[in-house]
This record gives C-alpha cells, structure tokens and sequence, in this order.
C-alpha cells in the first residue's frame, strides 16, 4: 500500500504483524503489545478525543519518559487529524507553561510523580487546557484508564476521519529546546516526517532481519525529540519490535533482557561506556591486562573504510581479539547488536574507530528538528569515519561560504521534503532560515569530494579573539570530554587575547585518583582547587591541545565545583549548553581569570 501519512505505516504493518511490535516495563515484567493491539488502541485513543468533542486541527500535549502509552496516544491522535504536541519529561516547569499557553493545546497527557508536580504549579496559567489525564496512579487524578473507556464505550466509525487526514497536514508541533531564547514551535506534516522514514527505510542502514529471528530495538532517547520520533516510525514500517527502557539508569539491565540488534544514542551516552570499560580494563593485572590492551592496540586506528584491504595478518590478529575480548563489549550491549546510530553531537573519532574495530558498527548521522530530522547518515554501503555521511536522497545540501572559515566550508543549507513548514506563530523567525525554499541550518560544515559532510561547528558560536582569530568552540570542548577526567567544558574568548575554558571534571573518576593518591578534601570546592587536582586536569588540556593550531589551544582553565543541570538553567532538555546563561553567570571568574593572565609578567 501506499504510504502518504504517518497512521499509513501502521496500516501497512497491519498486513505483516508481529506479537511485539511495542513492549514496555509494568511491575517489573516486560508487557508486549502486538501490532493489531497497537491499531486497537490507537483507534480506541481516537474514539475518546472525538467524544471529548476533539476536531482535526486541535492540539494535544504529552509529557512523560518514553512507553507504549506515547505512542498510542500519537497514533491515536494524528490518524484523526489531531496535533501531537510532545514536552520534555526533564524540562521546567516555566517552559511547560510557555509551551501549553503557545500552541493552544486542549487535552494534556502526563506522568504523574515529578511530572504531575511540575504540570500541577502551571495549570492556573494555562486558560485553553481543559482536561489533563495521567498515566501513573495519582489520588483525585482523572487516570488514563478513564480516557480510554471513553473511546471504549464508543462505536464511531474512523474511516471517514482517517481518510479526511491529508498528507500535507500538520502532524506535530516540536519545540525546539531554545538555547538562545525562547523555544520554537517547529512545525512538521506527515509528509515531512513520511518522507524520512521512506527514505531512511529503503537505505542499507538498518540491519535485515537474521534468518528465524525479527529484530529488536531498545529505545531509551526521549520520543519528544523529533530523532527517536521519526526512528520509532522507521522501527514500526521496518516490522522491528520497540522495547522502552525504564530509564537511563537502568539501561545496561534492558540491554541484557532485550538483547536488542539496534539501539540509537548520543555520543556522550557511548563515551560513558567507554569509559567504565577503560575504568575496569586499568583493574586488571597479568594475562588479562595484556591481553585487553593488545586486543586494543589493534584498534586504536582502525579505519572501517578499508576493512577488506587489511593484510590477512591483521585480519587474523583481530579476529582473535573480537572473539577473546571485544565479544564481552558486545555481550554487555545484550550480545546481538549490530548496529548503533548516533546523532545530536559529534562522535569523537577514536571512539568511532574502536567500536567498529571491536566489530560494533556505529553510523553517525546529522539532523535537526527543522528537517524531520535527518539530513545525513553514514550507511554500510557509503560510510567514512569522522563525517555525518552523505546527504540522504532527496535532500540537497550546499555550503554558503561564511567569514572566519577556511575555503570550502561555511553554513550548511538544505533542501528537500523534510524541511518544515515553519515556526508556529513566528514569521520573524521562520524568514530567517527559510529562504526561497531552502532551510539555513546554522551549522557550519563542509562537503569533501565524494559527498561526505562533515560538522564542523554552529555558526552562532563562532567568536573572534583579540587576535582577529575565530575561534570554533565545539570541536575543543568535544575533545576536553574526550578525558575520562572531564564531564563538561566550555570555551570562552571573545575579544579575549586568547581561548579559555570553564570545566566541570568528572567526579567520580577525580575522586577515585585522589583517594588513590591519598589527597584529603572535605567537599568539591575543595577537591578542585587542590593543586595536585589542577596539575591532574592541566596534564589533560596539555595533552588534547595538542590537537588543534596554536591560537585554538586551551591557555587557562576554572575548574568547577558542580555539574551544569536543566534544572540549574545551564543546559536545555537536550543536554546543550546554554552558553549565554552559564557567561553570566561565571562573568566575574572569567574577568579575574584574564585579569589575572594579563598581570602576569610575558615569559
């Protein structure tokens, strides 16, 4: 059949169905729904908004971690017409606010501990809501099992909804977590979003189905993020079952118990396990030890790209090393993945090189909300390490030459059937970045001879040192977290004589080389102005800025006390630094600490 709208795919799905096409944790037991339970509740779901009176158009709100129940409600909702307008579990309340008041929404859906917290201090605030459900058990709470007797209760016919629902509709309302300003309400159709998962489906990116066996997928990035939103809907037209993890914290146990074949992440997320790998790998003596830092000394530099052009010699040497020590990564991730895509920020390269050598295939790709979201993704048939891949078909990239960048490289522009139809109630905004049919990213790349992109950094971070040098923040502060030693990092500089930056060390590896060293502190204030701490950190600056052109390089640092949070306002839902926030409020450290370098005697 046709695909033309998003309620289409599970259509299609109808006709190959699998006993669990979604699954999700309840009481400590996996409960799997099958794809005809799937369209039974989405239809179930429609019934109940058309007797709330509902009308094509309307908008409806959900908030809550990722489970079975979001999706029934988005497939519920825009099959009839509906609008899904999905929020961060882990954003403010002020921003809960801003986005039901902005987008009108009339039904409100959310979890209930924290969440209903949040919902419950901005409801006075929010004049169109007229009804909120919650899923979790909450006294005096209308429960979502009261929404969907509504629908059960009902006999309307859906076709004549279900067919009114056009293509170019407007599927969905995406605020954009806003690290300049206020949130954006991007605006995407089914087509747009269709037109990914077409896209994304009929490439040699997802891996086939195993002979007897239908692959699964672990699902643990947050569905409101219009990247996991397109993949579920890639997962449901590519027949993959969808399990939910119960949360972050609890992902190496669902990775086991599901034993998933594909799972997508951000790098942050693989640096992490990579760094308990590393943590665990410094534990071990004798055989073991040498063993595992051979096994990777082999992949250290391994380059995916050439794979079959390796002297059977090494190819040996790195078969023994996947089956003596690599397997044993693999068998953490739940022994059957065969592919990790990752997006949202760039993939250090070493990492990239040594989970491929490992024999874990991770396929970069680059998106953005605005463009449903994918723009490019590395696949098996075309993939290089270190690019985003190249631009998927259908989609035109151009590079719009910018000033402070070298040749060849400048703003990424792009066109194609993704792009959005604009910024809900914001022509101001969405004139800056559509124009005469092209979307200005914001980003700054550049294309190599055979297609690939690459990120380079966002344009709206750029600055200029004293010097009249530009300076790209992104890269350097990807490298400093590069170090098992260091959690967050900014660079700052502008009009400054040379680039600085606040870090955030990693605490718990800090804290155990300091116990290892037997330094004694009374609390992080003090641990990271030890001067054998800041000598520790220094050795890491000195060692990464090796990386990058002298004026790039890292000259001082202010090492700090806590972690940048949502909640502290330094960081969005996505976990981007609000960099405005965080210079306002670090502004008198950072004056002292150029004060402080200017005062100091040239050398």
């Amino acid at each position: 059949m046709e695909i033309r709208r998003l309620h289409d795919i599970l259509a299609e799905q109808l006709q190959n169905p699998r006993p669990d096409a979604i699954a999700g944790k309840q009481k400590g037991q996996w409960r799997t729904y099958s794809t005809q339970e799937v369209a039974q509740l989405a239809d179930t779901v429609s019934r109940a908004f058309l007797k709330l009176g509902l009308k094509k158009g309307d908008r409806i709100a959900l908030v809550a971690n990722n489970r079975p129940e979001w999706n029934f409600i988005d497939l519920g909702a825009i099959q009839i017409g509906l609008i899904v307008v999905p929020m961060y579990a882990n954003s403010i309340a002020k921003d809960y606010e801003y986005i039901l008041q902005h987008s009108e929404s009339r039904i409100l859906f959310c979890a209930g501990g924290d969440i209903w917290q949040k919902v419950k201090s901005i409801l006075p605030q929010c004049p169109s809501l007229e009804k909120v459900y919650v899923f979790d058990p909450e006294a005096d709470l209308t429960s979502w099992e009261e929404f969907l007797k509504l629908g059960k209760e009902d006999t309307t016919d859906l076709t004549p909804y279900k067919a009114a629902v056009q293509s170019d509709d407007w599927a969905t309302f995406l605020y954009t977590s806003g690290t300049t300003g206020t949130p954006k309400g991007v605006i995407l159709t089914h087509h747009n979003i269709v037109s990914n998962v077409l896209t994304v489906r009929s490439l040699n990116l997802i891996p086939r189905s195993p002979e007897g066996e239908r692959l699964r997928a672990l699902s643990f990035l947050p569905l409101n993020h219009s990247f996991e939103r397109m993949v579920f809907y890639t997962y449901l037209a590519m027949g993959i079952g969808v399990y939910y993890a119960e949360s972050l914290d609890t992902i190496g146990e669902n990775l086991k118990e599901v034993k998933p074949h594909v799972f997508t992440s951000v790098p942050r997320l693989l640096e992490k396990v990579y760094e308990r790998i590393m943590a665990t790998a410094r534990t071990l003596t004798g055989v073991k030890r040498t063993l595992f830092f051979w096994a990777l000394g082999l992949v250290e530099n391994y380059e995916p790209e050439r794979a079959a052009a390796y002297p059977l010699g090494y190819r040996l040497q790195l078969s023994l090393a996947r089956a003596l020590v690599f397997k044993k990564w693999k068998e953490a991730l739940g022994g059957n993945v065969e592919l990790i895509v990752t997006g949202a920020a760039a993939l250090p390269r070493h990492l990239a090189r040594i989970f491929w050598g490992a024999g874990i295939p991770i396929m970069e790709g680059y998106g953005l909300t605005e463009t449903s979201p994918v723009i490019a993704v590395n696949t098996f048939d075309a993939f290089r390490v270190g690019s985003v891949g190249r631009p998927i078909p259908g989609v035109e990239v151009r590079i719009e030459p910018l000033e402070g960048y070298t040749e060849g490289e400048g703003e990424i522009v792009i066109r194609g059937p993704n792009v959005m139809v604009g910024y809900y109630k914001n022509p101001e905004a969405t004139a800056e970045v559509l124009k005469d049919g092209w979307f200005y990213t914001g980003d700054v790349g550049k294309l190599d001879k055979d297609g690939f992109l690459y990120i380079t950094d966002r344009k709206k971070e750029l600055f200029k040192t004293a010097g009249g040098k530009y300076i790209a923040p992104q890269p350097i502060e990807s490298a400093l977290k590069s170090s098992m030693y260091i959690e967050q990092a900014m660079v700052v500089g502008e009009f400054r004589k040379f680039p600085a930056a606040l870090i955030v060390p990693s605490f718990p590896a800090v804290e155990k080389w300091a116990a290892e060293k037997g330094l004694s502190f009374s609390s992080r204030e003090e641990l990271v102005h030890h001067p054998e701490v800041i000598a520790l950190i220094q050795a890491e600056v000195d060692r990464i800025n090796q990386q990058f052109s002298q004026f790039e390089r890292v000259k001082k640092f202010i090492l700090l006390p806590k972690e940048w949070t949502i909640e502290g306002g330094e960081l969005t839902p996505t976990l981007k630094l609000k960099r405005r926030v965080i210079l306002q409020q670090y502004q008198e450290a950072i004056d002292a600490l150029y004060a402080e370098a200017e005062a100091q005697p040239a050398k």
